[in-house]
């Protein structure tokens, strides 16, 4: 049985029946994120950003957030929070994904499909749902030609036989929409007429200038995105897409055809975000699906992990805090993803 049928909601809340801690859980891919040292493989470079905040006295010991089996549902009302100049929600900081990474989106934290596991998963109605929340039983809407070439590339990316089996981000390329949103953590700055988000691999810019859409013949792997503010929510239409991005490890995709509508759906009090996408693209699904991604953001009481939280508290002399996030330089076949280049020495020359 799947597990959006052993949820329900109370409170504001989707609740497994059955909620285990999920720290307790191991993640193939994911387990990286219990792990600090298992992802220092790139050399960072610091990017910094001052924050207000608490003298460092009143700053509690941080502590590691353990995946999310439950989150809140989050509704589009007025927005009481603090504004900037031009009348934005101020939501910038550093954010992350709180239920898991990009390993198998029906089954978040469930591991790379067909990977083997250093410890077992537990029961399926223990883990987070689904992220597609529609259609209601979690699974993507396929034509059946584009589930084959999702089934190829789920076999072939354990051996790739083909260049389609390697995925993009592993040549360093941006990971488009919506998996930028929970690779690694990232940062969203907020300019006059302008969202932005610095993800490890890329950025993206969400137009709030009423500019129009590119033209249809620039193709880009974040897409083209323009948006708007209702209230707490940031209303976006992306479009222009490459059609070269994949979802995850699990081979998802979109063609050069789709256009998605996002909500990003904020809290009251500014400290996470659900992010509701409809995908349409007529070309690969046999009906528009929705992809929700529930977000935190970063605060002195976390503990980085070195994957999603990414950031940290800068030491230095001053009274100021000063969140650092490093920023993650990526080279093709880095320990990250090939386990690392080797340098081979070809023999002294005769001549």
């Amino acid at each position: 049985m799947h597990a959006l049928s052993l949820l329900f909601k109370q409170s504001g809340f989707w609740l497994a029946l059955a909620i285990g801690s999920a720290s307790t859980y191991a993640f193939a891919a994911d387990e990286k994120a219990s792990n600090p040292e298992a992802s220092k493989s790139n050399t960072p470079t610091q990017v910094t950003q001052s924050v207000a905040a608490p003298a460092p006295a009143l700053v509690p010991a941080p502590a590691r957030r353990p995946r999310e089996t439950r989150f809140p549902i989050l509704v589009s009302e007025k927005w009481t929070g603090p504004t900037l100049a031009d009348g934005q929600p101020d939501i910038s900081g550093l954010w992350s994904n709180t239920i898991g990474n990009h390993g198998n989106l029906e089954d978040p934290q469930g591991g790379v499909i067909g990977e083997a596991r250093r410890t077992p998963l537990g029961p399926r109605d223990q883990r987070a749902p689904s992220r597609v929340t529609d259609p209601a039983d979690g699974k993507f809407p396929f034509q059946p030609w584009a589930k084959a070439k999702v089934d190829a590339f789920r076999i072939g990316f354990h051996n790739p036989t083909d260049p389609s089996h390697v995925e993009p981000n592993a040549r360093c390329a941006p990971g488009g929409v919506p998996k930028s949103l929970y690779w690694h953590g990232y940062d969203i700055q907020q300019y006059p007429g302008y969202v932005l988000f610095v993800f490890d691999n890329g950025s993206r810019i969400i137009h709030l200038d009423h500019k129009p859409h590119l033209p249809s013949t620039l193709k880009l792997w974040n897409g083209d995105s323009r948006g708007h503010w209702e209230g707490n929510t940031l209303v976006v239409d992306v479009s222009n897409h490459n059609g070269k991005a994949l979802f995850g490890r699990s081979g998802e995709f979109v063609s050069a055809h789709a256009t998605i509508k996002e909500k990003y759906i904020f809290s009251k009090d500014g400290k996470r975000f659900n992010y509701e996408g409809t995908f349409d693209d007529p070309t690969v699904y046999t009906k528009p699906f929705t992809i929700t991604i529930p977000a935190i953001k970063y605060t002195s009481a976390e503990e980085s992990d070195g994957w999603n939280l990414e950031a940290r508290w800068a030491k230095h002399a001053g009274k100021a805090q000063i969140l650092e996030h490093d920023e993650r330089i990526c080279h093709e076949n880095n320990g990250g993803f090939g386990l690392g280049a080797t340098e081979t020495n070809a023999p002294p020359s005769n001549k």
